[in-house]
């Protein structure tokens, strides 16, 4: 049988690499500023609108735990050619939609789909030299958090300009043309996992199983999103609501937002090349006091537009530079199973996040602000608890 060469990672498929992942995953983050132009639409409560972003989140958890793994099994390119056809007919029913019910549904499929951003991650992670690996790794994940924060810039002003569907007609063309790019441009990367799809699923497990840290570094995510995520699915209608704005220009600052939050995307590239100098333990317990100090700034300054810009930077510098972290603890010890450590961790990345959506909109709903800010302080003390009691445990 022959044996297959993996390709190098040269700077243009690491930056091919990097653009994509921005840009895809950036489906999963238009619809957060859109939100109250939908819920205006359509005439439906906040509360109720805003299960689109839930929706979005459990659809990528599923994608990543169901999806990601076959790409220690089949070739990636064609597993990615493959999803993006589903990625673009998913943006197109969002965009023609007439009725609110099947925005659910659909918004699912948009998450499960727009996946591909982990495949690339642990891709590139694997192509690369062991000792370049939490730089590249930072490189792409850097592509990965400038795609959500513009997500939300651009989505906020098209919405505020054209209206929330021409975003989503806009989506899909990028995506045409991501796909011909990939198609053209990326190599083809081969499994190493020789097993059935059973087999591959079932070592999931047992990976889980036999990697403490694989499995704290899976709860820290999990937190650490859901903190982040009760934040800014509640921002647009926090806007309205207590800044006396409305619909579309609530929708444009909020997106704006995302251009504050930038300070995550450079401190992600930032942190790769910083890892390997100190103690990830020390690293991961500043990021989650800085998550945890971001929620106190929201409760004393979240009524003005300087305490919101403040606790932004903080909660987002803290939460990507965890992840960042994160990512290359479980990627350095499993190696050989890159797709299938980044499916658990990130598994429970979204389901922290689609939990930490759904708490802080019910809170808004029935205590305000203040009922946002207790839900992600209250994850976020969580984080720092549970993290120093690892650090505890392994003394």
């Amino acid at each position: 049988m022959e044996i297959k060469k993996q390709p190098k990672l040269t700077n243009s498929i690491l930056w091919l690499m990097t653009i994509s992942t921005g840009l895809v995953v950036a489906n999963n983050y238009y619809n957060q500023p859109l939100l109250g132009l939908m819920a205006k639409d359509f005439n439906v409560k906040e509360s109720q609108i805003s299960a689109i972003t839930m929706c979005t989140q459990i659809g990528y958890a599923f994608g990543l735990f169901f999806f990601i793994p076959l790409g220690d099994r089949f070739k990636r390119k064609k597993l990615i050619l493959i999803d993006f056809i589903f990625v673009i007919m998913s943006l197109l029913a969002m965009a023609v939609s007439k009725s609110v019910v099947l925005l659910f549904p659909i918004s699912f499929v948009i998450g499960f789909t727009s996946v591909i951003p982990q495949l690339f991650v642990p891709m590139a992670a694997s192509l690369a030299k062991p000792e370049e690996r939490p730089k590249v790794v930072g490189i792409v994940m850097g592509g990965l958090l400038v795609g959500i924060l513009g997500s939300r810039v651009l989505s906020g002003y098209v919405g505020d300009v054209w209206g929330w569907r021409t975003m989503y007609y806009i989506a899909a063309i990028i995506m045409i043309i991501l796909f011909v790019l990939i198609y053209f441009k990326l190599p083809e990367v081969y499994p190493k996992f020789k097993g059935t799809y059973k087999q591959l699923m079932k070592s999931l497990l047992d990976l889980f199983k036999k990697d403490p840290d694989l499995r704290m570094a899976s709860l820290r995510g999990a937190l650490a999103f859901g903190s982040l995520s009760a934040f800014w699915t509640p921002l647009v209608f926090h806007l309205e609501k207590n800044f006396q704005l409305s619909n579309g220009a609530a929708s444009n600052i909020s997106g704006k937002f995302g251009l504050v939050g930038a300070c995550g995307a450079i401190v992600a590239v930032f942190i790769g090349k910083v890892i390997p100098k100190y103690n990830k333990n020390t690293l991961l317990t500043l990021f989650s006091a800085l998550t945890l100090l971001s929620w106190f700034i929201f409760y004393w300054r979240g009524f003005s537009y300087l305490g919101l810009i403040v606790g932004v930077i903080l909660v987002d510098i803290g939460v990507q530079a965890t992840h960042i972290t994160n990512q290359s603890i479980i990627f350095s010890s499993n190696p050989e199973a890159s797709n299938r450590v980044n499916t658990i961790y990130m598994t429970s990345y979204f389901i922290g996040g689609s939990i930490g959506t759904a708490l802080a909109a019910n809170a808004f709903q029935y205590y305000n602000w203040f009922g946002v800010v207790f839900t992600g302080g209250f994850i976020a003390l969580l984080l720092m608890i549970f993290h120093l009691y690892h650090i505890k445990s392994q003394k």
